[in-house]
């Protein structure tokens, strides 16, 4: 990924927290000779450097894993557009976005340790429901459903992390861009302008 030296993001704990908060990510790798990618959850665990996932056995994604285990999970944080409008001077428009990107190699879990993913990636999704569905309660019929898909892990290698929040402008646009988004009906606008006070705060 492509990161100017003023959006690079190298503030580990900031970019466990966000992998942690941004677990839907898009898994890319080599297939069958050509770029793939599939949408699915990954769950992070910092302490042992890993991505846990699962995706359909019938992805032919999943058979890609054998002869290339180089793979690339992109996890995208919050966005918006930037009006150059509401600065004090002409310029562009932009975007403003965090993003992750998260290289790795692959390794097919067995069917007991993608049961254990699984529970994993449940209890965390299910912490604040009113009645927290739990694996390890449903039937061995529904549970049959987990032969349909392949359980992965992910040896994280490298990490490449980019915060893009107006850093280039000056205290007077930065704080306007801020009100700008806080004024919007959009709510990744709102979350981007509350990024943007954190980060120059």
């Amino acid at each position: 990924m492509y990161i100017p030296e003023i959006y690079k993001n190298e503030n580990q704990e900031e970019i466990n927290q966000f992998l942690k908060e941004n677990g839907f990510a898009i898994l890319v790798n080599q297939t069958n000779g050509k770029l793939w990618a599939t949408h699915i959850p990954l769950y992070f665990e910092p302490e042992n450097n890993l991505l846990h996932g699962h995706l359909s056995i019938e992805n032919p994604q999943a058979t890609a894993f054998k002869n290339n285990d180089e793979v690339l999970a992109i996890f995208q944080g919050n966005h918006t557009y930037i009006s150059s409008s509401w600065y004090d001077h002409e310029n562009v428009p932009t975007w403003n976005y965090i993003a992750v990107h998260v290289y790795g190699k692959i390794k097919v879990l067995s069917q007991d340790e993608t049961v254990l993913h699984l529970k994993k990636l449940v209890d965390k999704y299910e912490a604040n429901q009113e009645n927290p569905l739990k694996i390890e309660n449903l039937s061995r019929k529904t549970m049959m459903q987990s032969r349909g898909i392949i359980g992965i892990e992910i040896q994280i290698s490298s990490i490449e992390a980019k915060k893009k929040l107006s850093q280039n402008r000056d205290d007077k646009n930065y704080t306007a861009i801020i009100s700008k988004l806080d004024n919007s009906k959009d709510f990744q606008a709102k979350a981007i302008a509350e990024q943007m006070r954190k980060n120059r705060s």
